[in-house]
C-alpha cells in the first residue's frame, strides 16, 4: 500500500486538500525528522513531539485542522505488518469447519416442529475476526487470574458454539439443543450469550444492542480500579468488545467513549464488525460508516485502526501513485460497496474501475474472477493479526478496530450482502452444496439431500483440532469460560448493626441517611470495608454521602492535581488513585455499568466486591432498566438504592422526578430483591440479610446467591424508633411485620403501609381510635414484591403437587388472625400494594399515588392523591361501612371534617420538595 507521502494531494479530514508545496526540500526535512524520532525514540516520543507542535501552532495562531478522518485504506501499511506466527492453512481449515457447523446448527434449529430461529449472517461476516482472536490473543483463566474479558457480539453466538463443538467443549446433542433450553435440557443452548442460562460458559450478556460497548468500557475501568486498590492483579487482563456497525447507533455504544480516553484505558479494544448492514438494510447507504466512526472515535480520544482491504488490494494500492484508486475508495458510498458484494467481477470492473482510464489500466491484466475476489480486510487473517497486535501494543489510549466485512460471507449468493440476510435462517440443498464447496469440506451430496445437514468434525486426533487445543493452551485456557473462584466473605457480626437499630432518638432523619449511617459502620472493618464500591451519578452530596469524601475518597487514576476550592472544609472533595468512590458524572447508564462490573468481580476476577449504587429512584429502573436485566443475566450482586423515592416526597422537583412506580418495575426482574423500608432498624435487618445471601455461604448456595437488592429510601426526615424488644426479624426480611397493635377503640381494622407512608398509617391509627372508636393495627410491608413472589411460588407448588398438603402463602398466614378490613397504602401507585390482594384474607382496599407527580408541598400532594393520614381514615371507615360495622353517614362526615376535597386545606408537612 502506498503511504501518504507517496500520494498527492495531502488528505486532511477525509477530503483531498489543495494546499500547494512551495518548498518540497524543506517538507522532506520535516518528514525525515519525524521518521528519525519514530525510529530512534519510538512512537510514544514522536506522538508527544507532534502534540507539542500542534500546541505551539495554536499558540502562534496557525490553523491546524484536526485529522479526524483518514483515507479509506488500512491504517497499518503492508510494510509495517508483523510476522504472522500461525499456520494460516490450518487456521483456514478450522475456520471453514466452524463456519459450516455454525450455519448448520441454525438451519437444523429450523427443522419442522421446532422452528426456533437463529442468526447466521453476523458470524459469517466476523468469523475471521474471532478466529484470529481465539488462536492468538484471547487469554484464558488457567493461570489463576481473570484472563481476558471478551464481550462477544450476541448474534454471533452460533459461531462460538460451533468452535466449542470442535474443541469437545460442546456435543452434537447440545448443538441440536440450540434455543431449546428447557425441552432439550440438560443439552439446551441459550440463543445468545446468557451467563444465567449457561453459568460455566458465557461471562457477559451482550445481545441487547449497545450494552456490550458500555459494559466493556466500564469493565476495563473496573479492572484498573481493582488493580489500583490492590484488590486484584489485573495487569494482564485485556478487554475485547466485538460490536456491529449498526449497533453503534445506540446511544450507549458511543455515549461513554470519553471516559475510556480520559482514563487512558489501553487495556480496552473495540472490534467493530463493519459489514455495512443493519438488521434490515445498509447502515449508511449514502455515506461511509467507517469514516463516520473514525471521526467519532478520534474526536473522543481513541486510537483508531482501520482494517478495510485484504492483501489482494496491496499490489493495486502500490501502483496508485496519483491517489486515483484511494480517491475512488474515499468517494464510493457504502450502499454501492454493498452492491459490489452481490455483483459479478465484470460489474465491478465497469462500475468501480471504469470511471477513469488509469483505474481501468490497473486491472486490465486481472480476470473478472480475480476482480470479484478483491476482498475485505476483516476476512484476512494476516491483516487482522496485524491490527490486533497493534491494538495490544498501543499505550495510553483505548483502541477501536474498524474492520470491513461482508454480511453472510461464504454463505453463497442468496445470503452475501443481501438486505434480508439477517433474517435468513435456513439453507436450501443447493445453498448447502455451494457452501460446502466454498469451504472445501469432505461432505457427500447424499448427506445433504436427505434429512438435516450433518455437522462436520475432522476428528479429535486431526491436525486441525490438535492445533486448536495447542493454541488455546498457549493462551491460557478456553474462552469463553466463566469460573467462580471467590470464597465467601467473613461477614460483620450483629455489633455492626447495633447503632442504627437504636433509632434516631429525638433527631429526624431520612431513610437515606439511615442507610448511610449503617454503611459507615460496615465500612469501618478494614478487610470487609474495602470490598465496598460506592457509586453515584454526581449526587453524593444530595444523598448525604459527602461524609465519605475524606476517608474513602473519589477514584481518579491521575489523583487530584489541583487545590480543591473546599479544601479547608471537613468534608472537602478529595480525589485519589486509590479512591473507593466511583464518580461517573451525570450518567446513570455509566453508573449502572460500573455496578455490573463491580457486582460480577467475584466471578470475573475471583474477588468479591460489594457495589452500593445510589441514585434518584426515578432514574433507575425507568431509565436503565435494560441494564438491570443485563446485571441479572451476568449474575452480578450488590445493593441498589433508589433514593428520593416516592411520588410525593420530592414534589418540589416536579413530574419527571416523582417516582411512584419503580417498585413495580423492580418486581418484573426475577433477580431483584426489592424492599421499601420505613425505619432504620428495618434497613439494618434487610442489609444484613442481603450480605448473608449474596456474600455468605449456604449448602444450597456455596458461593452466594445470584441476586441483587433494591431498596427505595426517602429524603423526608422522620423520627426512627428503636427496634422493639420483640422485633419480628423474619417478618422484616420476608416482607411484612406488625408494627403497632391498636390499643384503644372497639371496632377492629388493619392498615398496611410501606416506606414513607408508615408514619401516615400510625397517625391514621391515632385518629381512628380517638374520633371513630376504631382499633386499627399498623403493619409495615417492607416488601410487597417479596410477599407476592413467595405467594406465587406457593401457588405454583400447589398446582403441581395436588396430592401433598397445600401450602399457605406467608402473607396469608401472617394476616390470618387479623380482624377487620385491610387498607394498604404507600407512596407508590396502587398496583404496587395490589400485588398481594389475592392472598389477603377478608376485605382489601389499596390507596396509591396513581398519575403524574407535580410540584407542590408534600401535604398537598398527599391530599391530592388521597394517601395521607386523613384519607387512610376515610378508606378504613368506608370498608367498615361496607361490612356494616359503621353507619355510612359517617363517611360524608369524615370527608367534610378532614376537608379531603380541598387540597389546600392539608397540612403542608415537613418542608422539602428538594433533594
Amino acid at each position: 500500500m502506498a503511504s501518504g507521502s507517496d500520494r498527492n494531494p495531502i488528505i486532511i479530514g477525509g477530503l483531498p486538500s489543495q494546499v500547494p508545496d512551495f518548498d518540497p526540500e524543506e517538507t522532506q526535512e520535516w518528514l525525515d525528522s519525524l521518521d528519525a524520532a519514530v525510529d530512534q525514540r519510538g512512537r510514544e516520543r514522536a506522538r508527544y513531539l507532534m502534540l507539542r507542535l500542534i500546541e505551539r501552532a495554536r499558540e502562534k495562531r496557525v490553523a491546524v485542522p484536526e485529522m479526524r478522518s483518514t483515507d479509506y485504506v488500512n491504517t497499518i501499511a503492508t510494510k509495517d505488518e508483523p510476522f504472522f506466527p500461525g499456520n494460516e492453512e490450518i487456521e483456514r481449515k478450522v475456520l471453514n469447519a466452524t463456519r459450516w457447523n455454525a450455519a448448520v446448527m441454525v438451519s437444523r434449529a429450523q427443522r419442522p416442529g421446532i422452528g426456533v430461529g437463529g442468526h447466521i449472517a453476523t458470524f459469517a461476516s466476523s468469523a475471521s475476526l474471532y478466529d484470529v482472536g481465539f488462536n492468538h490473543f484471547f487469554r484464558g483463566k488457567d493461570e489463576g487470574d481473570g484472563g481476558d474479558q471478551v464481550f462477544f457480539q450476541g448474534h454471533a453466538s452460533p459461531g462460538i458454539y460451533a468452535r466449542a463443538y470442535l474443541l469437545d467443549r460442546l456435543s452434537a446433542e447440545q448443538l441440536d439443543g440450540f434455543r431449546q433450553e428447557k425441552s432439550k435440557s440438560p443439552n439446551g443452548l441459550s440463543s445468545y450469550p446468557h451467563p444465567r442460562s449457561m453459568p460455566d460458559f458465557w461471562e457477559f450478556p451482550t445481545v441487547s444492542m449497545g450494552l456490550g460497548p458500555i459494559g466493556a468500557i466500564y469493565q476495563a475501568r473496573m479492572n484498573r480500579y481493582m488493580h489500583a486498590r490492590g484488590i486484584a492483579d489485573t495487569s494482564k487482563s485485556h478487554v475485547w468488545a466485538f460490536l456491529g456497525d449498526g449497533e453503534m447507533d445506540e446511544p450507549e455504544s458511543l455515549g461513554q467513549l470519553s471516559i475510556a480516553a480520559r482514563e487512558g484505558l489501553d487495556n480496552l479494544t473495540f472490534v467493530v464488525n463493519c459489514n455495512l448492514q443493519r438488521l434490515d438494510g445498509p447502515v449508511r447507504g449514502n455515506g461511509k460508516i467507517i469514516q463516520e466512526l473514525e471521526s467519532v472515535f478520534r474526536g473522543a480520544g481513541w486510537n483508531v485502526i482501520k482494517l478495510i482491504w485484504d492483501r489482494s488490494w496491496d499490489p493495486l494500492l502500490a501502483q496508485d501513485r496519483d491517489g486515483l484508486l484511494v480517491n475512488k475508495m474515499n468517494t464510493t458510498p457504502d450502499g454501492q460497496f454493498q452492491t459490489y458484494a452481490t455483483e459479478s467481477g465484470a460489474y465491478i470492473r465497469e462500475h468501480f474501475f471504469g470511471d477513469d482510464q488509469r483505474l481501468r489500466a490497473m486491472v486490465e491484466n486481472m480476470t473478472d474472477d480475480q476482480i470479484l475476489h478483491l476482498g475485505r480486510g476483516g476476512h484476512d487473517h494476516r491483516k487482522i493479526f496485524a491490527a490486533f497486535s497493534a491494538a495490544k501494543a498501543h499505550k495510553g489510549q483505548p483502541t477501536v478496530i474498524l474492520a470491513k466485512t461482508i454480511k453472510g460471507w461464504t454463505l453463497g449468493p442468496n445470503f452475501e450482502g443481501r438486505n434480508a440476510t439477517h433474517q435468513m435462517k435456513k439453507l436450501t440443498v443447493d445453498d448447502l452444496k455451494r457452501f460446502r464447496d466454498r469451504l472445501h469440506l469432505p461432505i457427500a451430496d447424499k448427506e445433504l439431500e436427505s434429512g438435516a445437514p450433518p455437522y462436520y468434525h475432522p476428528g479429535r486426533n486431526s491436525e486441525e483440532i490438535q492445533y486448536m487445543h495447542d493454541r488455546r493452551k498457549g493462551c491460557g485456557g478456553y474462552v469463553p469460560t466463566r469460573v467462580v473462584r471467590s470464597k465467601p466473605l467473613d461477614l460483620p457480626d450483629d455489633k455492626a448493626y447495633a447503632t442504627v437499630k437504636k433509632g434516631s432518638g429525638q433527631q429526624s432523619i431520612a431513610t437515606t441517611m439511615a442507610f448511610v449511617r449503617l454503611l459507615k459502620d460496615l465500612m469501618r472493618d478494614k478487610e470487609f470495608g474495602k470490598r465496598f464500591v460506592l457509586i453515584a451519578p454526581d449526587e453524593y452530596r444530595t444523598f448525604g454521602m459527602d461524609s465519605f469524601f475524606p476517608s474513602a475518597k473519589i477514584y481518579n487514576p491521575l489523583g487530584q492535581q489541583y487545590e480543591s476550592v473546599d479544601r479547608e472544609l471537613l468534608l472537602a472533595y478529595k480525589e485519589s488513585p486509590t479512591g473507593q468512590m466511583l464518580h461517573d458524572g451525570i450518567s446513570e447508564a455509566g453508573c449502572t455499568a460500573s455496578l455490573i462490573a463491580a457486582g460480577s468481580a467475584y466471578a470475573t476476577h475471583g474477588e468479591p466486591l460489594i457495589p452500593v449504587y445510589v441514585f434518584y429512584s426515578m432514574f433507575g429502573f425507568q431509565r436503565t432498566g435494560d441494564q438491570f436485566w443485563q446485571m441479572s443475566d451476568q449474575l452480578a450482586r450488590g445493593f441498589v438504592l433508589g433514593a428520593t423515592a416516592g411520588r410525593t416526597t420530592l414534589t418540589g422537583e416536579g413530574l419527571q422526578h416523582a417516582d411512584g412506580h419503580s417498585q413495580l418495575l423492580a418486581s418484573t426482574n426475577p433477580a431483584c430483591v426489592a424492599y421499601d423500608p420505613a425505619y432504620s432498624y428495618e434497613i439494618a435487618y434487610i442489609v444484613q440479610d442481603g450480605l448473608r445471601r449474596m456474600y455468605g455461604a449456604s449448602e444450597e448456595h456455596p458461593h452466594g446467591e445470584d441476586v441483587f437488592f433494591y431498596l427505595t429510601v426517602y429524603n423526608e426526615p422522620i423520627q426512627h424508633p428503636a427496634e422493639p424488644a420483640d422485633v419480628d426479624a423474619e417478618g422484616i426480611v420476608k416482607g411484612l411485620h406488625r408494627l403497632s397493635e391498636g390499643t384503644s377503640g372497639s371496632i377492629p381494622a388493619q392498615v398496611i403501609a410501606s416506606g414513607v407512608a408508615v408514619p401516615w398509617a400510625v397517625e391514621a391509627q391515632r385518629i381512628l381510635a380517638e374520633d371513630w372508636n376504631v382499633k386499627a393495627d399498623v403493619w409495615s410491608a417492607t416488601s410487597w414484591n417479596e410477599l407476592r413472589r413467595e405467594a406465587v411460588e406457593v401457588e405454583r407448588h400447589n398446582l403441581l403437587h395436588p396430592e401433598e398438603e397445600q401450602r399457605v402463602p406467608y402473607v396469608t398466614r401472617k394476616l390470618s388472625g387479623a380482624e377487620g378490613p385491610v387498607v394498604a397504602v404507600s407512596d407508590w401507585m396502587r398496583s404496587v400494594p395490589d400485588q398481594i390482594a389475592r392472598w389477603v384474607p377478608g376485605t382489601y382496599q389499596s390507596l396509591g399515588a396513581d398519575g403524574f407527580g407535580f410540584a407542590d408541598t408534600r401535604g398537598a400532594a398527599r391530599r391530592f392523591f388521597h394517601i395521607d393520614a386523613q384519607s387512610i381514615v376515610v378508606a378504613v371507615l368506608t370498608e367498615l361501612a361496607r361490612e356494616g360495622k359503621v353507619d355510612r353517614s359517617v363517611l360524608k362526615q369524615a370527608i367534610d371534617r378532614y376537608q379531603l376535597l380541598d387540597v389546600s386545606a392539608a397540612d403542608p408537612g415537613a418542608a422539602g420538595g428538594d433533594a
